[in-house]
């Protein structure tokens, strides 16, 4: 996987995240693929997905404006302070896939 726009499949998404957890999408910065002048101008949005071993993990993801506006605004700026420090000390995504892969994982805690 590359370290930016994970493009996760959606088996993957329903193999792994946890069905009833929050995920929050943080845009970051607008993307402007130059090599690509027919893609439409997105936003690459900081993801933190709740896997089903009740870690959050972060990942990246573009996204299109218009579709990102339809998301309703639900937070408030202290919650938003407190989804990117989560953000910040989360393990990416590629890291945790790998961990699993050799069968390791870490006790769960409380956010």
């Amino acid at each position: 996987m590359h370290g930016f726009s994970q493009r996760l499949p959606v088996y993957w998404l329903r193999d792994h995240l946890a069905a009833e957890a929050t995920h929050c999408l943080f845009p970051t910065l607008v993307q402007r693929l130059t090599h690509h002048p027919e893609t439409p101008l997105q936003w690459r949005c900081q993801q933190l997905l709740t896997v089903n071993t009740g870690e959050q993990i972060w990942g990246l993801l573009d996204v299109l404006p218009v579709t990102f506006d339809k998301i309703p605004e639900t937070l408030d700026t202290a919650s938003k302070k407190n989804i990117v420090s989560r953000i910040e000390r989360a393990v990416k995504v590629r890291e945790w896939m790998e961990r699993m892969a050799d069968g390791q994982s870490e006790e769960t805690t409380s956010l």
